[in-house]
Order: C-alpha cells, then structure tokens, then sequence
C-alpha cells in the first residue's frame, strides 16, 4: 500500500528548500543523471550503462552517484552559488533501514564560504525544514566537535599521535582489530571509526564531526600545517545523513587526487566485473573558486524530519520491492 503521507511531506521539503536558496540569490541548476565519466571514487561502485546509437560511436555511460562533476564545471564557468535536487545511484551497497541504491540528493554550493561556514548555514536549512511533529531534538543547536575528538572519545586512540600507519595498525590491535600489516591507513582508520565511533554517536542529537584525516582521499582542501582537511560529516539521530567538503581549489592537487583514486580503483577491481568508469581529462584543470560543497541525503533527512525508523517508508517504490517484481 503506498505512503501519500509521506510524499505529502516529501513535496513540503522541497518547495521549502526551493524557497529557502532561491531567497538566498542561489541559483537552482538541472544536469544529467547519465554522465560519460565520473570523479574516480574507489569507495564507490557504479551503475553502468551502454548507449547504443547507428549514427554515433556506441559508448559506456554512468549512473551519477552524485551531480558534483556537472556542478563544479557550472561554478568552473563563473556561476554564482548554486544548489540542485537530484538522483543518484550506488551499486553493491547493503540493502537496509537506511540503504538505497537509487537515492535523492541536495548538492549546493556556497562561493566564497568555508566548511565551518556552512555548518551555519546548513544548521538554518534544517530549521526551516521542521514540522510540527518533527523529533524536538532536531530544534537543538548542533554538537560539532572533530573527527580527532571523536576518536579518541570513543575509542581512546590520538589520531594526532597515530599517523604512522604502524603505530595506527598497533592501536587497532589493541582495540580487537586485525589489520593486514600491509593495510593503509584509511583503511585502519575506518576499521576503528565505523566500529567504535558511529556506533557510539548520540541518537537524540545532531552531531557535525569535522576536520576529517588528510589520509582519506577526497577533493577537500587540506589545513595548513595540520593532516587533516577542511570536511565535515552530519549525523542525525546517529545516521549519516550529510558531507560537507571546503573545495579544492589546486588544479596540482586535484590531479594528484586523480592520479592516486584511479590507480586505486583498478588496482581493486583488477579482474572483478566492476566497472572501471571512464575519467574526464579536463576536469583537473577547472579552476574550482573558494567555495564549499554541501550534499544531503534527501530520502535520509525526510525519514529524521518525520521520525521514521526506515527508508522504505519514504519511497513509493523501494528497490527491495522492485527485486520481487514477476519479469
């Protein structure tokens, strides 16, 4: 039987995030769904697809797992802040209370902000978004605190005193882990965090970590003089709910990011039948202005806004129902 109550509020959230940018000056953009190349993301796993064409050369082409490559070329060509409403798609994840495979997304972004300037912002988005009956610890004040701090609350282990990855490894035996003595940091890193600390975060609390690792690859610029970057990650009731990067603005870095996640990539999926997506050559060199990238899980935020336990009831028609279809 479907949920009309829930698709009610889901067409609420939207007009208010409409309403909410288009009366900041932001500007609301459309891009594809299906894209001839994707950011490599060796954490991700794609959904591929063939375009068939007599008059053209046939060629592969993807399910976006996020609009990021379309609107960092749109801020690239001198846009002012923009947000959009997308979905998007990950292959060979868990099915689940908070699993999709395909998912609604906000993606916005902020020129000239930091990622510490978008917790504001996004900590107003969220106010705005409130209904009557929404959970009353949605209406407190954030809880931000780093990712270091974190860790060494939950699992007692300094990230500032752990980054050599054999000291690191060592913590994680201590902790019950069993590393590889060759596994990379990342990798022991999120042994410890998805055991320890998001299993330990409050379920009545909006929890914001930030100032994530350097090791872990991703398009977000480093600090200065400290191993960790300008991110940050939204927990709601426990689940992860948003990301936040401050852009990387270095076209040297973004293609050393580049280089490291596609070698990566292969490497993983190296005689496996994962797709190996093809990667643009040209989006290294977009000259990516000062700004900060925010990206909320929809279908996940309408679940905590409406205090739902489960994502299905959400979705008119989720994928797990779908695999039952007769064909």
């Amino acid at each position: 039987m479907f949920n009309f109550e829930s698709q009610k509020h889901r067409s609420i959230m939207y007009r208010r995030i409409r309403s909410f940018f288009d009366e900041r000056g932001y500007l609301e953009i459309f891009t594809p769904t299906l894209s001839p190349t994707l950011i490599p993301e060796s954490t991700i796993q794609n959904f591929r697809t063939r375009f068939i064409n007599e008059f053209v050369a046939d060629r592969d082409f993807y399910l976006i797992p996020s609009p990021e490559i379309f609107m960092k070329e749109v801020l690239a060509s001198g846009s002012p802040s923009v947000y959009q409403i997308s979905s998007c798609f990950r292959n060979s994840e868990q099915l689940g209370a908070v699993h999709n495979p395909e998912f609604s997304m906000l993606e916005y972004y902020t020129l000239d902000f930091t990622d510490k300037d978008s917790i504001a912002l996004t900590r107003e988005l969220i106010t705005s978004l409130l209904f009557d009956f929404s959970p009353s610890y949605l209406e407190r004040d954030f809880t931000v605190m780093s990712v270091r701090d974190a860790v060494l609350e939950y699992a007692g282990c300094d990230l500032d005193e752990l980054q050599n990855v054999q000291d690191l490894i060592a913590a994680a035996r201590k902790l019950g882990q069993k590393p590889a003595d060759d596994e990379a940091w990342d990798d022991v890193f999120n042994r410890i965090f998805i055991t320890y600390v998001e299993p330990s975060l409050p379920s009545d609390r909006i929890v914001v970590l930030t100032d994530y690792p350097y090791q872990i690859e991703c398009l977000a610029s480093k600090q200065k003089d400290r191993p960790y970057r300008n991110r940050w990650e939204m927990y709601i009731g426990g689940m992860e709910v948003a990301n936040c990067y401050e852009e990387e603005t270095s076209c040297s870095r973004t293609a050393e990011y580049y280089r490291n996640e596609t070698a990566r990539l292969t490497e993983e999926r190296m005689g496996t039948s994962l797709p190996v997506p093809s990667v643009s050559k040209d989006f290294p060199s977009l000259r990516i202005p000062a700004s900060s990238g925010v990206a909320i899980g929809l279908d996940r935020l309408l679940m905590c806004l409406t205090g739902k336990k489960d994502i299905k009831d959400v979705l008119l028609f989720p994928f797990e129902d779908l695999l039952h279809v007769n064909c």
